[in-house]
């Protein structure tokens, strides 16, 4: 009997090591065709830059948020304005707002206060509350804490040139603060997160989704969509304009410009709840590619080959097998696309940083609670409902 058991539980870990290193076959093979195709492109005609609205909502201080803010405002681009939006007129952003008007008098900057809470989901509140402030057709909206460089808009912008194109996104990387949980999050962001989302535009012949580092779409396709009000309930907003807009028959185009987002100092706990957050919003989001991680957890799969068969020389042998593929996609992707110098220093983390995923993918199984910007939320088919509504 024991003997039986033994031999199913080799037979699932022998399968898993199998899927896994399939996985990451295609992460590699995925991240290959992307640099290619990136390093292919033609230089664009000198076409007319449209005007652009950037859209950023804030809800608190995030870590490096003026220098981020700055960014923005350095563009080599000819016209372009920067709206940001908040719910509560005392949010201490607001004064870095206004600092950087100060130091920026040139820019178009300007704050919206919209107290209005149209839905659970506060940042697309602000953001249907912040449009009608933007003169422009062309839209940007990017998270708070994300810094980008010069040629931002203008690398971002131009695939919107071409009338099939309706959203384009990008891929990021985490700059870690000085702690362990930062640090495992940026590598998850780098070696894992990225990865997927390229294997992803590989099966799928391109992405059906958003990424919240960019948002850049026209005003007159957001509109057939529906508007923000209508996304205004769901977690996974940047997801669901993506998939909406793609539904319209455009194409979502995942651009070769990477940005920065600049990571909060989590502790263990912070960090888990953040990735729990994330899990379940893969959960509601897309069920297939979340119940589908179960095969790529490979460091998991090959450490289980090598406790059921006793250390057996060949359970040592793909675990071996296992960990250069999972560093080779850690690495190529972190580095050769990501260009992102931590994955290098901080790469011994990597099995730590994998087998703490398969723990929040258990328990973000059962339940369906979020915490969100220190308030809690029950999800249920992406949507948010408030679990103890502010009075």
């Amino acid at each position: 009997m024991i003997y039986s058991i033994l031999t199913i539980f080799r037979i699932v870990a022998i399968a898993g090591i199998v899927s896994s290193s399939l996985y990451y076959f295609l992460c590699l093979w995925s991240a290959a065709r992307f640099l290619g195709e990136r390093t292919r492109i033609s230089p664009a005609p000198a076409l007319p830059l449209a005007p652009v609205s950037i859209l950023k909502p804030l809800k608190g201080i995030d870590p490096e948020i003026y220098e981020s803010f700055r960014s923005h405002c350095r563009q080599d681009y000819p016209e372009y304005e920067i709206i940001f939006g908040v719910s509560d007129p005392n949010d201490p952003a607001v004064e870095s707002v206004k600092a950087l008007q100060r130091e920026f008098p040139e820019r178009r900057i300007q704050v919206v206060v919209s107290p209005t809470i149209l839905g659970a989901n506060v940042k697309v509140s602000n953001l249907a509350q912040m449009l009608s402030r933007a003169r422009y057709d062309l839209l940007i909206v990017n998270d708070s804490d994300i810094r980008v460089e010069a040629d931002y808009l203008r690398k971002v912008v131009a695939p919107l040139a071409d009338s099939q194109v309706g959203m384009v996104t990008c891929l990021y990387r985490g700059v870690a603060a000085a702690t362990l949980g930062s640090h495992v999050e940026a590598l998850g962001i780098s070696t894992d997160f990225c990865a997927g989302v390229l294997a992803a535009r590989q099966l799928e012949s391109g992405i059906r989704f958003g990424l919240g580092s960019t948002l850049a779409f026209r005003r007159s396709d957001l509109e057939k969509i529906g508007g923000f009000p209508s996304i205004v309930n769901h977690l996974a907003d940047d997801y669901e304009l993506g998939k909406r807009i793609s539904e319209l028959g455009l194409a979502v185009k995942l651009s070769d410009v990477v940005v920065e987002t600049f990571l909060p100092a989590y502790n263990l706990r912070d960090f888990f709840a953040h990735q729990l957050r994330w899990a379940r919003g893969v959960r509601a989001a897309r069920a297939a590619g979340y119940f589908g991680l179960a095969f790529t957890f490979g460091i998991l799969w090959a450490l289980s080959a090598v406790a059921v068969s006793g250390g057996a020389l060949w359970s040592l042998a793909a675990l071996v097998f296992t960990l250069c593929l999972r560093f080779a996609v850690a690495l190529f992707v972190g580095w050769n696309i990501l260009r992102d110098p931590q994955v290098l220093r901080y790469a011994w983390l990597i099995p730590l940083r994998d087998l703490i995923a398969v723990g929040v993918w258990v328990v973000s199984l059962a339940g369906h609670t979020v915490s969100w910007r220190g308030d809690r939320f029950t999800l249920k088919d992406g949507k948010l409902t408030r679990l103890f509504p502010k009075q």
